[in-house]
Formats: C-alpha cells, sequence, structure tokens
C-alpha cells in the first residue's frame, strides 16, 4: 500500500502544499505514535459520519489543525463507504427521529397522496407547478433533514469518541501482549 500512497518528502515538496509551511513538517503529522494516531481514528471516523461528500480533505484539515496522523485519518473516513451509506442514514434518521419524538414523521409524508403527487407531478403540471414542486420538495427533505442531521451528529461525535478510546486501548493491548510474548517463550524453554 504504501507505494501508491504519495511519500512524506513528495508532499513537502509540492507547491500547492507550500503555504503550509513549516506545519506540514511537524512529525505528528506523519508518524505512528499511540496518540497521533488515536486523534486521527477519531478525526476520520468524525468526518466519515458527518459529511457525505469530502470528507478525506476534510479529516485531513482537521488532523493538521490537530496534529493528528493524515493518513490514519483519511483512511478512517471510509467507515463510510457506498455499502454502508444506506444503513448508517437510516439508523441516524431512526436514532434523530426518536429525540425528536417523531420517529414516523417522514413516513407519515410519504403516505400522504397529495405529497405524492406533488413530488411526482405530471408532464402538464410539471411546467406550470414548478415553483410548488420545488416547495412541496424542500418540505419532504426538510422533514427528513431534521432527523438525519441530528441522528448523524450524535453518531459522529459519539462513535469518534469511542474510536478515540477504543484505538488507546487496542494500542495499549498489543504493546502488553509484545511484551509479554518474549517473556512466555522464555519460560518454555
Amino acid at each position: 500500500m504504501r507505494r501508491f500512497l504519495p511519500t512524506q518528502d513528495s508532499i513537502k515538496g509540492n507547491r500547492l502544499l507550500r503555504w503550509l509551511g513549516p506545519r506540514l513538517h511537524e512529525p505528528g503529522l506523519w508518524h505512528l505514535n499511540r496518540r497521533a494516531v488515536a486523534r486521527g481514528v477519531a478525526i476520520g471516523v468524525f468526518f466519515g459520519f458527518m459529511i457525505p461528500v469530502a470528507q478525506i480533505p476534510a479529516a485531513a484539515i482537521g488532523a493538521f489543525l490537530a496534529r493528528a496522523n493524515l493518513w490514519v485519518s483519511a483512511i478512517a473516513t471510509l467507515v463510510s463507504n457506498p455499502f454502508t451509506y444506506a444503513p448508517i442514514y437510516y439508523a441516524a434518521y431512526r436514532l434523530g427521529g426518536f429525540l425528536l419524538g417523531a420517529p414516523e414523521a417522514a413516513a407519515a409524508a410519504d403516505l400522504d397522496p397529495a405529497l405524492a403527487h406533488a413530488v411526482t407531478p405530471s408532464l402538464e403540471h410539471a411546467a406550470s407547478g414548478i415553483g410548488a414542486w420545488l416547495s412541496e420538495i424542500w418540505i419532504r427533505l426538510s422533514a427528513y433533514g431534521k432527523p438525519l442531521f441530528l441522528g448523524l451528529g450524535i453518531m459522529a461525535v459519539s462513535l469518534s469518541v469511542l474510536a478515540y478510546f477504543g484505538t488507546l486501548l487496542a494500542w495499549r493491548a498489543s504493546v502488553v501482549i509484545k511484551r509479554r510474548r518474549p517473556r512466555h517463550l522464555r519460560a518454555r524453554a
């Protein structure tokens, strides 16, 4: 995988990134240490859940500002991808709807025949009522949007905190296992 990633020197020498100056040379952005990796995972998970488009650039900017590992933050955004969007958004919508006290608000709008007709107008209706059609689309999106964005925000914050502490715990467990293994092998011999 390393052969496909740009090297640290090629990024530092890129003329489009020169404006970042000495901040681009900070070791936490490039080295794999416990705290930088944990921050990178948390930032990547947060932006992976919060932003459906341009997640990697947003996570890279967040990692740059928080002095987290850039590569880890970019890779951690892949927690949401075309295969996981539907379950994530459905769970976020249900969570937001539950917290708002109206979990079926948008589903009720689906059952309204007048609204269904407004969303799928006939050809003669489309030319005359494009403003009304757009208005109805906006109403439907806002009915879905409030619970969805609330759920996404809560999931992004809680899962990024969980990812941060989970990464720290996994890193610590890995170190403990590596330290115990030589003792165990020496005890057998």
